[in-house]
């Protein structure tokens, strides 16, 4: 009986080698469906042979049955993903049934050749671009520059208003416009042209849906990159809320508008009714620069992981009103009431200023309104504003994001002597909360008595996230 299982598997892996051969696959493509299986062998394969004598029986079924049906060998996508700078946009209104076919299909052509016309695309390299239609739009990514879908966005907007004013209502031409920075995959369509897919796309496309007629509206992921780059980008990028996305999904959204391109108005549907914390952090992005923060954190009882922390800002109004109010919101990992916390705001005399307002007293979050001695005057020289509280991190972390653009930030964290202490600083998307390590590493000095971090990072942008852990 045993010789006869063994003659069997032996005439079955004949089989299988054949049609590996005639599929032109080999030991590669079996390691790759062991992997997906979480097969291990107990040998270390040489070929295929070697291989699929070691397997089961039923996994020799398995490989045999996969051979034998062509619809189940396909791949997975191997290539390396590439990050481009997605320019994605549509015609508004194309399916509006009391415009003929024939004017719409006029207006698909009319769009395609002021986007060929353009500056920003006949000055892209060749090659430096890739470009897909969609019916009644296309989409565009750049390898070269973040700069270039905004660009063409100013001038295809530009360029449809002068051919606007020489046509009728049915002949005006109206579009809508999404950017994102983002990888996707090249893949093979059915006529054995590239075409690509992945989350660059994706959220270009998402973003555009937002939209409305002539509006330009940018992910925060690229909006973000491109502002800091000249005042003139600044000026012209302003957020207006997270709105919800397919799936649920949230996205941090720029309305792109100025002089003779876009349009300033917000569109309130999908958009998500935030806090007041949410907002002003949208206002201080417009409202406040900050010369330097500080963030102090010094464990004052291990065993709970009480700190007292302290952030001191040394913030400028740029907005063009005087500013005599600061808002504050704070988050913690435990309970805590704000009657407890021992909350101190100074001003740079060491003043202590008063809290007008205390509008959430949650057992996790705190917000309030403190009340500066001065006025923060337009674009004058800017003050140092200190705030102090206690309150546990009992997870050894404390996260912060900046609410408008910084010169540096430095972060200081203090720990008694004896405590095994986890050194990191990660740097988080605000849109994925995905981590990564921040450069430069924080530097670690062991005192007598204590345990000091210290780490600094010059020219931040608002939004941008930091976990300091311990």
């Amino acid at each position: 009986m045993l010789k006869e299982k063994n003659s069997n598997k032996i005439q079955k892996i004949a089989e299988i080698l054949g049609l590996l051969e005639e599929k032109g696959k080999g030991r590669d493509w079996l390691l790759e469906e062991l992997k997906r299986h979480k097969i291990k062998l107990g040998v270390m394969p040489t070929n295929a042979y070697d291989i699929l004598r070691a397997l089961p029986n039923d996994f020799i079924l398995h490989i045999s049955r996969l051979l034998q049906n062509d619809e189940f060998l396909i791949e997975d996508v191997r290539t390396l993903t590439s990050t481009y700078h997605w320019f994605f946009t549509d015609i508004v209104g194309s399916s509006d049934p009391s415009i003929s076919t024939k004017e719409q299909a006029r207006k698909i052509l009319i769009l395609t050749d002021l986007i060929r016309k353009s500056e920003t695309f006949r000055q892209s390299s060749p090659g430096s671009a890739v470009i897909l239609t969609t019916g009644d739009g296309m989409v565009i990514g750049f390898a070269d520059s973040p700069e270039k879908p905004l660009r063409l966005a100013i001038e295809i907007q530009k360029a449809i208003s002068r051919y606007n004013q020489l046509r009728t209502t049915k002949e005006k031409l109206f579009i809508r416009v999404g950017i994102d920075t983002g990888p996707v995959y090249t893949i093979e369509d059915l006529n054995g042209s590239k075409t690509f897919w992945g989350p660059g796309i994706i959220t270009a496309r998402r973003v555009m849906d937002i939209g409305g007629t002539m509006q330009i509206f940018a992910s925060s992921r690229i909006a973000d990159d491109i502002r800091r780059l000249s005042p003139e980008y600044k000026a012209m990028m302003h957020p207006v809320g997270d709105y919800v996305v397919k799936h649920g999904e949230q996205l941090l959204i720029y309305n792109i508008y100025g002089n003779g391109f876009g349009n300033r108005n917000t569109p309130k549907k999908g958009k998500v009714q935030k806090s007041k914390a949410a907002e002003q952090d949208l206002k201080n992005s417009n409202t406040f620069y900050f010369s330097g923060i500080d963030l102090g954190i010094e464990i004052t009882d291990p065993k709970t992981m009480m700190v007292r922390h302290r952030w001191t800002w040394d913030i400028k109004n740029i907005s063009p009103e005087p500013k005599n109010q600061i808002f504050y919101y704070l988050d913690g990992d435990a309970p805590r009431d704000f009657a407890d916390m021992n909350v101190v705001v100074t001003d740079d005399k060491k003043k202590e200023l008063e809290i007008i307002s205390l509008n959430v007293n949650k057992p996790y979050h705190k917000e309030f309104i403190v009340k500066l001695d001065r006025p923060l005057k337009p674009n004058q020289k800017g003050q140092k504003i200190t705030l102090q509280y206690d309150w546990e991190e009992p997870e050894r972390n404390f996260f912060y994001k900046v609410s408008s653009d910084c010169r540096k930030l430095q972060y200081h964290f203090v720990m008694p002597k004896g405590i095994e202490v986890k050194n990191r600083v990660l740097k988080v998307d605000p849109e994925t909360g995905y981590k990564t390590h921040a450069s430069p590493a924080a530097k670690v000095r062991y005192l007598p008595g204590r345990t000091e971090i210290t780490w600094q990072k010059s020219n931040l942008v608002a939004y941008e996230a930091y976990r300091f852990e311990w």
